[in-house]
């Protein structure tokens, strides 16, 4: 199979999608209206041949630009894989909203360097997923894959 050119140039998707906003209205309407089994299978389909042809290593876009949520567990984890307490990590990367959601402190993550997570094998669930086209039910996640469009080369050319 021949492969088009890939887009990953950041300027360039940003400059893209919002010139093409209204046309991703219209795209995300279309796609509401396909069986979801058949559109999950499309994307996987995509996914599958434009994701191992982006390095996140070259972007790390997400980790520069997006809130990372983070539950208990994954924060207990991370703290061990760092070497402190978790008391310390929370105090250290960690806010805490009125009803106790945990989100990293800062933005870009913290644990970005060079363009790589030096927490890498002790990530966040929403890192370890992102940009998430491999799940099921995706459009039940339209709204929140468009979000991110101009933002992540894998979901603006999957898309």
């Amino acid at each position: 199979m021949q492969h088009q050119f890939i887009e990953t140039n950041l300027e360039e998707i940003a400059i893209k999608s919002i010139a093409r906003a209204q046309e991703n209205i219209d795209f995300v309407e279309h796609l509401q209206q396909l069986n979801i089994d058949e559109l999950d299978d499309t994307v996987y389909e995509l996914d599958s041949l434009i994701s191992p042809q982006i390095d996140c290593t070259l972007c790390g876009n997400c980790c520069k630009t997006l809130m990372i949520n983070v539950e208990a567990p994954e924060a207990d984890i991370a703290a061990r894989h760092l070497g402190i307490s978790r008391v310390v990590f929370d105090e250290a990367y960690i806010e805490k909203s009125m009803g106790g959601k945990m989100l990293v402190n800062k933005i870009p993550c913290h644990f970005l360097q060079d363009n790589k997570c030096t927490i890498y094998l002790s990530r966040f669930a929403g890192c370890k997923e992102f940009p998430a086209l491999h799940l099921p039910r995706i459009k039940n996640r339209l709204f929140t894959i468009f979000m991110h469009y101009g933002r992540c080369p894998i979901i603006y050319n999957v898309m």
